[in-house]
């Protein structure tokens, strides 16, 4: 026993020495981080996706969609009536899709089947666009001679509103040649579409086009005056047929300024009436 001071005798307390030693902290690998990043980035994704399909219009995604499909944008330009109803075909003819195997429909491409929308994102034009069509898809079924010239109509909803194409082809033409007289043919299905379109209360705008094929030297007449001349024909066709004269606004003659087969101005189907039905 050791004597603590002042006199006392109490054990001697025992040094405890305590040894620690300091691991400095190694690396443990970084793979769970590129796993965090790639899940933050489909995140970030997903919310860009829900915020465009909530802050977009039907016609607006339909532009997206059309931007990362650019095959199918450079076939539906390439076809009568392109970004319409029909996609660029006729009343009667099958789509030109590459994958139109199976399909039910064009606009399922890029628009989703039950999609409607309201007045603000094209449900409304689209339903007017649909319904037109099918009325004049019944009157021209209605006649055996009308049944062969379906496929003269286009119909094509645009942003001035729809647009009904009569056009040309290497079999029929809407005019004599060189002249502003309508044809038998043409003067029957001018009265079948003038039928459809009286009940509409639309404004109206009629465009003549021609071909580029130039008249004889020294003639009086161009394809301006004559795509002007065929558009006042067409106006009073319409008008014979029931179309409110109050109701055009404007009839124009293009000449061969703006082709439907761009690479080849010549093309007979080049030579076409556009009846618009303003919004």
């Amino acid at each position: 026993m050791a004597k603590a001071p002042g006199g006392r005798n109490e054990p001697v307390r025992p040094i405890i020495v305590k040894k620690i030693t300091v691991v400095e902290g190694g690396h443990h690998g970084g793979a769970w981080k590129v796993a965090y990043a790639d899940f933050v980035t489909a995140m970030m994704a997903f919310f860009l996706l829900m915020w465009l399909l909530g802050a977009t219009t039907e016609k607006q995604r339909k532009g997206i969609a059309d931007y990362f499909t650019p095959t199918l944008v450079n076939v539906k330009h390439n076809s009568a009536g392109s970004y319409g109803l029909l996609g660029g075909s006729s009343l009667t003819d099958a789509d030109n899709y590459q994958h139109r195997a199976g399909q039910t429909g064009t606009k399922t491409l890029t628009i989703p089947r039950d999609a409607t929308g309201g007045p603000k994102d094209g449900g409304t034009k689209a339903k007017r666009t649909a319904s037109l069509q099918d009325r004049l898809q019944r009157k021209l079924a209605a006649s055996a001679n009308l049944r062969k010239l379906a496929k003269q109509v286009h119909v094509s909803q645009t942003p001035e509103g729809i647009r009904v194409d009569l056009m040309d082809d290497a079999k029929f033409s809407m005019f004599r040649l060189g002249t502003t007289l309508l044809t038998p043919e043409a003067a029957e299905l001018m009265r079948a579409i003038g039928t459809v379109l009286a009940p509409e209360g639309s404004s109206v705008t009629v465009r003549g086009h021609t071909d580029s094929l130039q008249w004889k030297p020294g003639d009086a007449a161009n394809n301006w005056s004559l795509s002007a001349g065929r558009a006042e024909t067409t106006r009073q066709a319409l008008m014979r047929s029931g179309v409110n004269e109050k109701r055009f606004r404007r009839i124009e003659g293009v000449a061969d300024q703006d082709p439907l087969i761009v690479n080849n101005p010549a093309d007979p189907r080049n030579r076409r009436m556009s009846v618009l039905l303003m919004n």
